[in-house]
């Protein structure tokens, strides 16, 4: 069994660093994964643009998601639903607002393991690991890990289209 989990384990994380590869930013910046700098100095979310309007990105221009199964702001993705679907980390500093986001609506959660995980409108926001490049949004209104993952506005709430 346990031979099984290790080429699992490590193909999710190939998956993972593939999705967070370097490419152009909404931004003008790297997409590239947040380095361990942004530990320390936290992480950026503003307003980019998609195939169906403006959502929620991080500084790096990757689309962020909300989980329905998440009905507080505390998570409810771990596991084999984290390495899917990663949150995004605040690290040790308060998250920075860019343009079009409402400093008020910008807050952070704990996570189980400790980590500190941002949250807009109430809501946890995540990334998807297929998602390679500014702008992507393949893991719109999919259905997984028990409910269904939406792209967030500039309001705080889904995006219901796509």
């Amino acid at each position: 069994m346990k031979r099984i989990m290790l080429p699992a384990i490590l193909g999710a994380a190939a998956v993972v660093a593939t999705a967070c590869s370097s490419g152009a930013s909404l931004y003008g910046g790297s997409a590239a994964a947040p380095s361990a700098s942004a530990a320390t100095t936290g992480v950026a979310v503003g307003v980019g643009n998609s195939n169906i309007g403006p959502l929620l990105v991080d500084e790096a221009g990757r689309s962020l998601y909300l989980f329905e199964a998440d009905t507080t702001s505390s998570s409810t993705c771990y596991d084999a639903c984290a390495q899917a679907w990663p949150p995004l980390l605040a690290g040790t500093a308060t998250p920075k607002v860019e343009a079009g986001v409402t400093a008020t609506e910008l807050g952070t959660t704990k996570r189980k393991d400790g980590s500190t995980e941002v949250t807009y409108n109430g809501h946890p926001l995540y990334y998807y690991v297929a998602d390679t490049k500014p702008g992507d949004i393949t893991g719109q209104a999919l259905n997984q890990f028990g409910a269904d993952w939406y792209v967030v506005g500039p309001s705080g709430s889904k995006i219901d289209k796509g």
